[in-house]
């Protein structure tokens, strides 16, 4: 356990940071995902409406530092290549 106060008070940051990045990436993956479904699914106008909202936050994940940019681009690219690809 920690005993100074600013080691205290960095766990107690650190495990708000880790919580916040958690839901984050739990949301781009959710958005991802219905990408990824709507091309499985052969639907192209429901997976280029999707494709809009997943990019939007790989970006914003990105900016916020949760994701690295590079990887939130590579995604996006891809995913961008399967949509119109269908």
């Amino acid at each position: 356990m920690a005993n100074h106060k600013s080691a205290k008070t960095r766990i107690k940051r650190n495990q708000k940071a880790a919580e916040f990045n958690a839901s984050y990436i739990s949301r781009v993956r959710t958005f991802v995902k219905k990408v990824e479904k709507a091309i499985l699914g052969g639907n192209k106008e429901e997976a280029k409406a999707n494709f809009i909202a997943a990019e939007s936050a790989l970006s914003k994940a990105a900016q916020k530092g949760v994701i690295k940019p590079l990887a939130a681009s590579r995604k996006t690219s891809r995913l961008s290549a399967r949509v119109k690809n269908m």
